[in-house]
């Protein structure tokens, strides 16, 4: 097959999508293996961006969220698809939780959902867990226990599909949020390091 008719993904509308709102890295777990199921040749072109900090105080802002002006939202964490074509055209971000396209190019994304921080308290910095696609569907797995209460009702509704979970583990996720460099998988970034990654001058 020739490279051109690689190069578009066709990951469906965000509203055909499999989406469970609170569930950003299963919704993208699911996003990755759609295109291994559909368009094995460009999985090696996706990477999950795990968004956190060490306080677990990440705004966003254009979040589908009936919060402040801007529709800006202070996530613990948030998880986006990553696609960087082989023609080396702009990356192309797939957020089911935002209020612009989907996907929209990073440019665009960069500045209307993770702007600056330069006018955040030091706080609310974010900071960036980059993983391939594929390794992300190998190495992730999730029991939602942290979506439970002490009395074990969930906080918000699951998925309808089993959890995911592999042969080495059954809940890894606190790895994928943690911004230590010495835990899990993936390359760790400040957000000027993320920027210049996907949108270099």
């Amino acid at each position: 097959m020739e490279l051109k008719s690689l190069k578009k993904l066709s990951i469906p509308e965000a509203q055909e999508c499999c989406y469970t709102p609170f569930y950003c890295e299963e919704n993208v777990w699911k996003l990755c293996e759609y295109v291994k199921n559909q368009q094995p040749d460009l999985l090696q072109y996706c990477y999950v961006v795990f968004i956190s900090n060490e306080n677990k105080t990440v705004p966003l802002w254009h979040q589908r969220s009936k919060s402040a002006e801007n529709h800006l939202t202070v996530w613990d964490y948030h998880v986006i698809l990553i696609y960087t074509p082989p023609d080396q055209g702009e990356a192309l971000v797939y957020d089911l939780d935002s209020m612009l396209s989907f996907p929209v190019d990073f440019s665009t994304y960069g500045s209307q959902t993770l702007r600056s921080d330069f006018l955040l308290k030091p706080e609310y910095h974010r900071k960036f867990r980059v993983i391939p696609g594929e390794v992300f569907l190998k190495k992730f797995a999730s029991d939602r226990s942290r979506m439970k209460n002490s009395d074990g009702a969930w906080i918000k509704s699951p998925p309808p599909f089993p959890c995911i979970q592999t042969s080495e583990s059954t809940n890894n996720l606190e790895e994928f949020i943690s911004m230590k460099p010495e835990t899990g998988v993936g390359e760790l970034m400040n957000l000027n390091q993320f920027i210049e990654r996907y949108f270099p001058d």
